[in-house]
């Protein structure tokens, strides 16, 4: 997968022009499909990091959090998931389109580096020998998407 061209450029209308190779595109529905599924299992350990401990002290007082927002959570995730569902085909997205684009590809993200045990350390080399690897590089470019998704939205 190339990395080398801007993949998100807002245009002089105010909108966003999106410019992702097809195989890009590919990658990213099979991943929004792939998190659907596992949201709606709720039982993956890669998703801790998107329903962290509130209050690590008190466990009572941190499922009554749980249970206060998970529902709310969840919806915005699955909302943020059918925007990227809908939207991945095209070639422009309005402002509220792309946040909700970095929405998920940050939860991916963070999904993905939850089950790699992927450090603070942004900068490794990816072994191709190392069986996870093709996922190390899926994180990395999601990575590099999100913060030009980022950089546009905050010129």
């Amino acid at each position: 997968m190339a990395v080398n061209k801007r993949r998100v450029k807002r245009t002089r209308r105010g909108d966003f022009e999106l410019r992702l190779p097809d195989e890009e595109r590919t990658v990213i529905r099979a991943l929004v499909s792939q998190m659907r599924e596992l949201l709606a299992e709720d039982a993956d350990p890669g998703l801790r990091r998107l329903y962290p401990t509130a209050y690590a002290d008190d466990v009572e007082l941190d499922e009554e959090y749980h249970r206060l927002v998970h529902d709310d959570l969840l919806a915005r995730r699955l909302a943020a998931f059918e925007v990227v569902e809908t939207t991945v085909d095209a070639d422009r997205l309005d402002e509220e389109q792309l946040v909700a684009w970095m929405g998920a590809v940050n939860d991916v993200r963070l999904v993905i580096g939850t089950k790699l045990d992927v450090s603070e350390d942004p900068y490794f080399d990816i072994d191709e020998a190392d069986p996870d690897a093709q996922a190390h590089a899926i994180y990395t470019y999601l990575g590099w998407l999100l913060e030009q998704i980022v950089s546009e939205l905050n010129p």
